[in-house]
């Protein structure tokens, strides 16, 4: 395992700016509003050769009309048991506050390295508003600005001589792993359903739509599985993005589906196929990428005949259409049914998108499905297919029919060849490519 630093403290000192600093992105939502980082944020930091991740944590808020107020005070607890050093960030401008006090009595009793960062140090002024952190009782306080960049080098350097010196052959090509990326409209289950793979309130988890904002990967090694979760801030109708952190969380939710292999689309089984739901499924399309989905909160649904579900299966199907080979699962995941099994296909539907045909077998098949159904001829040209190929090492399986007038294969007899290439091999919940091209 790689180490982890927690940025903690309380809000707007600049935690997700510091953040975006250290991972050179704009991956955490910085905003004026207090409280903006809802959820832990994770990102990758490389510094002389040493790469590590950082977590952003959620603003500390005590004492407040916040109903996220207890939840954020569990993830900065959270943040700090599985750290391995903490930032702990104060604002320069500002001062020692009451809640600087709260947080640095809450991190003196933690075990883990503490190092206190200054921050809002933007010009030299600044500098003399440093010393009065000493009381804080945590060692020496680093002056920097994360606007700006001023002392982060240092800070950087401190965070690395604080390491311990491990194995590099222990590291593992993390490029190989599996991407999942769990999608869905606002409420759908989708931070519900990660909490239940992971065991532990890993999300906050309120009945506030958008109460995800950001998107946060987490490595999946148990029970025989090792994937990565993509959890997304949920997306939401255009019309309905005012707020800028809306905004941000939709680009977000897209960008995760760009960065995964397969997308769980959660459907809430109380509110039947929505737009929207069929907005993410074209994005999942538009993508190519894997598809698995799953009927959230089928215990909340009174009728679970074999009928209601063969029902409620075709009206995906025919909202999903000319796409329908892809699995759906009906589950829940607040009483963890069939959650697990969301999982395994997941994985089945990842193996689909890596098959590859061999190619004596898919000329022997495909040839003959070709001559028992040959190609329309248009204007009297004959399209003859002589040779077929699968393309190697393609993000999604690509096959490739060499013709003598590939212009003339029209859209309807393409998806003749796709259908006849799924009912031979499986390659349920991936897209698939059909090319003609010139003999």
């Amino acid at each position: 395992m790689g180490q982890l630093i927690a940025i903690v403290g309380r809000p707007n000192v600049g935690k997700s700016t510091l953040f975006n600093r250290l991972t050179q992105t704009r991956t955490a939502i910085v905003d004026d509003t207090a409280g903006t980082t809802r959820d832990r944020q994770y990102g990758k930091v490389d510094w002389c050769g040493k790469e590590f991740s950082v977590v952003d944590t959620g603003g500390w808020v005590v004492n407040s009309e916040d109903i996220f107020e207890g939840e954020i005070n569990k993830q900065v607890h959270l943040a700090i048991e599985q750290a391995d050093e903490i930032l702990f960030v104060v604002d320069a401008m500002n001062g020692v506050t009451d809640l600087d006090d709260h947080v640095a009595e809450i991190l003196r009793k933690a075990t883990k390295p503490v190092i206190l960062v200054a921050n809002k140090v933007d010009t030299s002024d600044w500098l003399y508003n440093v010393p009065e952190f000493y009381a804080l009782g945590l060692g020496d306080p680093f002056p920097i600005s994360s606007i700006n960049g001023f002392g982060t080098g240092d800070l950087l350097d401190e965070v690395v001589a604080r390491m311990p010196q491990k194995d590099e052959s222990q590291e593992e090509q993390l490029e190989n792993i599996p991407k999942f990326a769990i999608v869905g409209r606002p409420n759908a289950g989708k931070s519900s359903l990660i909490n239940s793979f992971i065991g532990e309130a890993r999300h906050i988890v309120t009945d506030i739509a958008g109460t995800t904002r950001d998107s946060i990967y987490t490595r999946y090694n148990k029970y025989g599985f090792d994937f990565y979760l993509v959890d997304t801030a949920g997306i939401r109708k255009k019309t309905k993005v005012n707020e800028d952190i809306e905004y941000y969380s939709v680009i977000r939710s897209i960008r995760a589906i760009e960065a995964s292999d397969v997308c769980i689309l959660m459907i809430d089984a109380t509110r039947g196929i929505e737009a929207q739901d069929v907005n993410i499924f074209s994005l999942i399309q538009r993508n190519k990428k894997g598809l698995v989905v799953c009927v959230n909160k089928w215990d909340l649904v009174e009728n679970k005949s074999q009928e209601a579900i063969q029902h409620f299966e075709a009206a995906i199907r025919e909202r999903f259409a000319p796409f329908t080979d892809f699995p759906i699962i009906f589950g829940s995941a607040l009483t963890k049914q069939r959650i697990y099994k969301v999982l395994e296909t997941a994985v089945e539907v990842y193996d689909n998108r890596k098959r590859t045909i061999p190619t004596s077998q898919l000329n022997n098949v495909m040839l003959d499905a070709i001559a028992a159904y040959p190609p329309p001829a248009n204007k009297g040209k004959y399209v003859k297919i002589k040779y077929i190929t699968m393309l190697k090492g393609s993000p999604v399986p690509t096959f490739i029919f060499f013709c003598n007038l590939p212009q003339w294969v029209k859209e309807p007899y393409r998806r003749y060849l796709e259908n006849k290439i799924r009912e031979n091999w499986k390659f349920t919940g991936t897209p698939i490519s059909v090319y003609m091209r010139e003999k």
